[in-house]
């Protein structure tokens, strides 16, 4: 069969999931080589233009085709299906289910295991399917092609504000990659056909010669095309790059301007803190000193005039209370003298009372009382007891007039006196 447009299309639509008919097709295609560009746009657009499970046979097509080509070291498939394969992938990919979507992926880790494409190619593919999982929210945590973009969990969303503005200038870059480098490669395999050494030894014919430069002027067209857009992309990234670089370079030297100036102002409240601890140390200080000079003047030692630590002070420096005022020694009015209501001290120092005067048929005897109440007013009185009540006692004994103790002081004279009206009573 001839090689037509129709030919190759009615080759697609024939195409089925059954590996004899990709197979089949795929001898077919490769045989028309020469025509491999024009087969690959006719594979696009009946690719765009097809159901889900039509385009994943389609894919498979374009496996066989390049994985076969390959092998056998006849590229032109190769470069031929680069510029499209992610666009293509993309699209087959697009709106499939979960299960053709699963071989899909599986068709694109057998291309970046055995290398079938460039690596710049293969990341572009990955990278296309990529963006249709974070647009769908189905992004995985781990993607099945290990470090490769398509691998990655990063969506737009988790992005960075600053860094989302680099989004849309790089995936504009990525997306020339592969035109730049598939025109470019086709670019230069026809120039160096053309004007090589060895081809400027075996010039074709005029005519030929002519088309074939004419050809090789839409290649380099192509590519300059290519190479433009790239530039345009590249600069556009670029200049956001700039864009944040600048913003960081002046939050930078603001950054830095903030940290001297803190650390100045930690530097000054350290210090004054250092400054406040000395001035509440001294302020200690002081006050133990003078703590120890007060305990010093109340607690002097026995040489400096003080108790001595403590020790007793001597029965004549204690100062004594005031000795109260003695009452005179006279009966209290109205006393029968022989009542039983004695009142005693708690303590053994008791007061000596004068008896109670009693009538009596002795006129003899008042001289000798007057001089005993004048004798007992000059004597100390002993001191009372603490609770400042002065008590009586009633002389209980036999005798008239009370024992006054010895009669150290008296007078012989009136001390016989005394003893003989003692006795005549």
């Amino acid at each position: 069969m001839a090689y037509t447009d129709d030919a190759v299309l009615a080759k697609l639509s024939a195409l089925n999931e059954s590996h004899d008919s990709i197979a089949t097709a795929a001898q077919w295609i490769m045989f028309h080589r020469r025509h491999a560009d024009r087969t690959v746009q006719l594979w696009l657009q009946r690719l765009k233009d097809s159901p889900s499970p039509k385009r994943l046979n389609l894919i498979y097509l374009a496996n066989e085709v390049a994985q076969q080509t390959k092998a056998r070291h006849k590229e032109d498939f190769v470069l031929a299906f680069s510029p499209v394969l992610a666009e293509a992938t993309a699209a087959a990919y697009k709106g499939a289910t979960s299960d053709i979507q699963n071989k899909l992926r599986r068709v694109v880790q057998v291309w970046r295991e055995r290398q079938i494409f460039e690596p710049p190619i293969q990341d572009a593919v990955e990278a296309r399917l990529q963006e249709l999982d974070n647009a769908r929210g189905a992004a995985k945590a781990s993607g099945p092609f290990g470090g490769s973009i398509f691998g990655s969990s990063l969506a737009p969303s988790s992005l960075p504000s600053e860094l989302r503005e680099l989004l849309a200038p790089q995936q504009n870059v990525s997306k020339q990659v592969l035109p730049v480098k598939s025109s470019l490669s086709t670019a230069n395999a026809e120039y160096e056909k053309l004007f090589s050494a060895a081809a400027k030894d075996a010039l074709p014919a005029p005519p030929v010669y002519a088309a074939k430069l004419s050809g090789l002027l839409k290649h380099l067209a192509t590519a300059e095309n290519a190479v433009a857009e790239s530039v345009k992309a590249r600069t556009e990234l670029v200049a956001a790059l700039e864009k944040i670089l600048s913003t960081n370079r002046a939050a930078l030297d603001s950054d830095v301007s903030q940290q001297k100036v803190l650390a100045g102002r930690r530097q000054e409240v350290e210090s004054r803190r250092q400054e406040v601890e000395n001035e509440i140390i001294r302020g200690m200080g002081a006050a133990s000193e003078g703590g120890a000079n007060d305990n010093h003047h109340h607690h002097l030692s026995p040489e400096e005039g003080g108790s001595g630590g403590g020790q007793s002070a001597s029965p004549q420096e204690q100062q004594e209370p005031e000795r109260p005022e003695m009452e005179a020694l006279t009966p209290p009015p109205g006393g029968d003298g022989d009542g039983d209501d004695l009142d005693f001290y708690n303590n053994d120092i008791v007061t000596p009372q004068k008896p109670e005067q009693q009538p009596g048929p002795f006129p003899l005897a008042a001289p000798g009382i007057e001089m005993l109440s004048n004798l007992a007013s000059q004597y100390q009185s002993v001191p009372v007891a603490l609770n400042g009540s002065h008590k009586r006692r009633r002389v209980d004994s036999g005798e008239e007039f009370p024992d006054l103790g010895g009669d150290d002081g008296i007078d012989a004279d009136v001390a016989e006196m005394i003893r003989k009206e003692s006795q005549g009573s």
